[in-house]
Formats: structure tokens, C-alpha cells, sequence
């Protein structure tokens, strides 16, 4: 008998509509697999299985009634940074602890709207803030492929659920790599939409400007089905475009003949690991051998993206983390008087390094400090901007790796800032710029850690409002069906 968390959301989907099982049934296979592994891998903070099993049964009754979808009855399992009402949401960190929100954010309405399951909570680095999920306030999760490193981060917890086949498809979110990164490191696809696709009400702010909500899946296939319902305007959110959001899956079916992909010079630099550019170059030339036309690219504004990246969002994180004062939210650690409480409070509760972000962040807007940092920052970050609309019109797609290195081992780099923010080299820009990115697997190193291809698209275009994220998704979708990568998996 297969098993059913082995199954694709279109396979598991296609095996609702035909009646071949029921989501009840397909829930309890996920709760069971999430007993077996989760005390392993440790990626959830919080597990809805009443929750879940009470959909799935809706859902079958949804589905009894004659209603179709391709997500009706499927278990997802979403981030924690993502608000869920009367369902614990943390952000990972303990100044949340307990915190029961009174609302549920668009892109999780949307999917229960669509009949998605809840399965729970993931871990993730606290308030978004890390490479690796070990920032978390309550528990470092493990790769999969390899218990003694780390699964990427901030959304570790969402990209190891999905590769220990916990969940069938999850929710990120990315503001400098953080769906991107993870998904390379953990062996799973992973979606970072462009800026404004999806809508950020309800996803706790770490950076306004760049944050974003994105899928994780095994398949390109899976992540288009999840983009296709969690895209669309929201007048909650002010940075949401308006756009006809569809087509995503439907634009997977077009094949790769005179598709322009370029390589960007700047991003396979001193200090990226062989096997992870060899790997990545020969999935380059697969995309060549499936008609894709390889066009060699510049970007030249690349080296300036880490202190770009490091001054906007940590500025932006100052403003966004003033409001968890131990008042409003979660514990709080009484003193004598406001300010104390406030004081005492945020040192506690707060971990190492969202304290080292809001420091650097109130430094950079500091009277005296603005212009040199802040306001400059903003300059070159609109000179990254003009790089890749440069280049995209020269080419459709960027290829380029997702990370530097595989994954490392946990505790590794944690004493080490700088090496730590350096995992996200090749993806900060991406977020700067507004644009899309797709991490897609294309090889293992020689130790069988898995290593993602980055492709990335452009933003919106009044003429071509669904381009980017259609053509990376076609670009992924043809790449990943002419391989065998996605047909390996973690022995847990």
C-alpha cells in the first residue's frame, strides 16, 4: 500500500476527487508520520491535531457535496510567524509565549477557504531573524538528511516538515532568503512571490519592505497550486497589488524553447563550496539542453546587497519590534515601575539576536547616523533595483545558486554573526529589488547534502503582471521533470 505522506498535493488531490481515500484518512497519516519523526527533527511549535482531523472532516463533506479543489481536504502546516485566531502564534520567540491572536492572516484564510488542513505551527529563528533555526526561543530544528545540521532558516521548521514529509505543502516567509535558503538546504522546493503577490496581513512584521509569504512542496507543481491560492489583492494590505493572480499552473505546461536565462558573473564568487557550483552549473546546462538560450549577465551593484540588506531591514525591525513591550503581548517580567517593566521585559524575553538587530537598526536611524547609513543604504538599494531591471531585459530568468554552501552543522556558526549572514549572499538582493525567486534541488554534495538552484524573475509589469513568477515556475517545473532529484528523500 503507498504511503499517503509520500504523495504529491496533485497526487494526494487527484486520489480526494477519485475517492480513492478520504482527507480524515490522509490527515491521520500525516498526524502519525509527525509522531514518528517530529521528537527527531523537531519542527513544530505547536501541533492542531483535534484541529486538523475536524477539517479533514469538513472537508469530506465538502467534497461529498459535490465541491472540487485542488487543495480541498490536503494538511498544510504553516510558519509561526503567521497569525492563526485562537491557535498559538510565537514568532518563535518567548515574548510571544501564549500569545492566542483574534484574527487569521489573508494567505491562511485563503488556504482554508480553499479547504486546506491546519496541521500546527512550525519553528522558525525568532521574529524571522537567522539563517539556521537555532535562534528559536524553544527548540533548534534538524535537517532531515542529516540530524546533526541545520535546515536552513528562518523557515527551518517549514522547509524540514516538508522533507520529512510531516506536511504536504507549508507557508513560509522570505525577507532576505528565508524561504529560499532552507528550501536548498533541506532538498525541497520553496516560493519567495514577488513583493506585493501575496498579501502580509497577518504575518508578523520584521521588515515591511521586504517580507514576503511564500510556499514550500516537493514538486514546482505542488507550489503553483499553493501560489495560485494564496495570491491576490487585499485591501488590508496597502502593498498588495491588484492583479489577475492566475495561470501559475497553467504555465507550467510550456516547454523551455527560447527562454532566455542568464547567469550572473556575480554570483559564483571565492568561497562557494565546489560541489554546490559544479551542481548548479550542470543544471544550468540541462536548462541549455531543454532549449533555454544561456546568456552570460552582470549585476554589478551584487557586493553591495549584505550591508544594503543589513541596514534596511534592521532599521526596519527597530520600528516594527517597538511594539512588543511585555504590555499588549505575551509574559511579561513585572518591574517597579513603566520603563522598567518595558527594560526587563524585552531583555529577558528577547533572544542574542533580535537585541543585536534592534540595536544596529536604532543606531542606523539615530540623529546624526540617518544619511550615512540608513538613507545611503536606500540609494544603492535602488541601484540594485536597476540591475536586474537591466538584466531582465536582456534575459527572462536568472539561474544562479540559492546558497553558498549545504547545510551546516548545528552550532557551527552561531558565535559568528558575520559568517552567519553570509549564508544568504545570494539571496538578499532578490528582496531588495521586490523580485521572485524559486530554490529547486539539483544535486547532492558528496556528503548527500541536498543543493538548490535558484531561479529568479521579475517583478511586476503592467503589461505582464503574472510573468516573473510563471516563468521561473516554468523554468523549475521543466528542470525538475527532466531529473531525478525530487525522487530522493531523507532515510528518517
Amino acid at each position: 500500500m503507498t504511503d499517503l505522506t509520500s504523495l504529491t498535493i496533485m497526487q494526494a488531490g487527484q486520489k480526494l476527487a477519485a475517492a480513492e481515500m478520504t482527507s480524515v484518512e490522509l490527515t491521520r497519516a500525516y498526524l502519525d508520520r509527525i509522531e514518528a519523526v517530529e521528537p527527531q527533527v523537531q519542527a513544530f511549535i505547536t501541533i492542531t491535531a483535534e484541529q486538523a482531523l475536524e477539517q479533514a472532516q469538513q472537508a469530506d463533506e465538502r467534497r461529498k457535496k459535490g465541491e472540487k479543489g485542488p487543495l480541498l481536504g490536503i494538511p498544510l502546516a504553516y510558519k509561526d510567524v503567521v497569525t492563526t485566531l485562537g491557535v498559538e502564534t510565537t514568532c518563535g520567540s518567548r515574548i510571544l509565549e501564549g500569545y492566542k491572536p483574534p484574527y487569521t492572516a489573508t494567505a491562511v484564510r485563503f488556504l482554508e477557504e480553499a479547504g486546506a488542513v491546519m496541521l500546527g505551527k512550525l519553528n522558525m529563528d525568532e521574529f524571522a531573524m537567522g539563517s539556521s533555526t537555532e535562534n528559536s526561543g524553544y527548540k533548534i530544528t534538524r535537517n532531515p538528511w542529516d540530524l546533526e545540521r541545520v535546515p536552513g532558516g528562518s523557515s527551518g521548521g517549514s522547509a524540514a516538515a516538508v522533507a520529512a514529509r510531516m506536511a504536504a505543502g507549508t507557508l513560509g516567509s522570505d525577507t532576505g532568503g528565508s524561504i529560499r535558503q532552507p528550501a536548498s538546504l533541506s532538498g525541497v522546493v520553496g516560493l519567495k512571490p514577488a513583493y506585493g503577490r501575496v498579501s502580509r496581513y497577518g504575518l508578523v512584521a520584521y521588515s515591511s519592505s521586504l517580507d514576503q509569504i511564500g510556499p514550500f512542496a516537493h514538486t514546482v507543481e505542488d507550489v503553483a497550486l499553493l501560489l495560485e491560492v494564496i495570491a491576490g489583492h487585499d485591501p488590508r494590505d496597502s502593498t498588495s497589488m491588484q492583479t489577475a493572480d492566475t495561470g501559475f499552473a497553467s504555465s507550467l505546461k510550456q516547454d523551455l524553447k527560447g527562454l532566455r536565462v542568464g547567469v550572473p558573473r556575480e554570483f559564483f564568487i571565492e568561497g562557494i563550496e565546489k560541489d554546490v557550483e559544479s551542481a548548479v552549473r550542470r543544471a544550468i546546462e540541462k536548462l541549455a539542453e531543454l532549449g533555454a538560450a544561456i546568456i552570460e549577465i552582470s549585476l554589478p551593484h551584487t557586493q553591495y546587497a549584505l550591508p544594503t540588506y543589513y541596514l534596511t531591514a534592521t532599521a526596519e525591525c527597530s520600528a516594527n519590534l517597538a511594539r512588543f513591550d511585555g504590555i499588549r503581548y505575551g509574559p511579561r517580567e513585572q518591574a517597579g515601575n513603566v520603563l522598567e517593566t518595558y527594560r526587563k521585559t524585552r531583555g529577558e524575553m528577547f533572544g542574542a539576536e533580535v537585541k543585536r538587530r534592534i540595536m544596529l537598526g536604532t543606531y542606523a536611524l539615530s540623529a546624526g547616523y540617518y544619511d550615512a547609513y540608513y538613507l545611503k543604504a536606500q540609494k544603492i538599494r535602488t541601484l540594485i533595483k536597476r540591475d536586474f531591471d537591466e538584466a531582465f531585459r536582456q534575459v527572462d530568468v536568472i539561474a544562479a545558486p540559492a546558497s553558498p554552501t549545504t547545510a551546516f552543522k548545528i552550532g557551527e556558526k552561531v558565535d559568528d554573526p558575520l559568517q552567519m549572514y553570509l549564508n544568504d549572499i545570494f539571496t538578499l538582493s532578490t528582496n531588495l529589488a521586490g523580485i521572485c525567486g524559486l530554490s529547486v534541488p539539483c544535486g547532492f554534495d558528496q556528503a548527500g547534502l541536498p543543493i538548490g538552484m535558484q531561479l529568479l524573475g521579475p517583478g511586476f509589469s503592467a503589461d505582464r503582471p503574472n510573468a516573473g513568477e510563471a516563468l521561473i515556475l516554468r523554468a523549475g517545473h521543466a528542470y525538475q521533470h527532466a531529473t531525478d532529484w525530487r525522487e530522493k528523500t531523507p532515510a528518517l
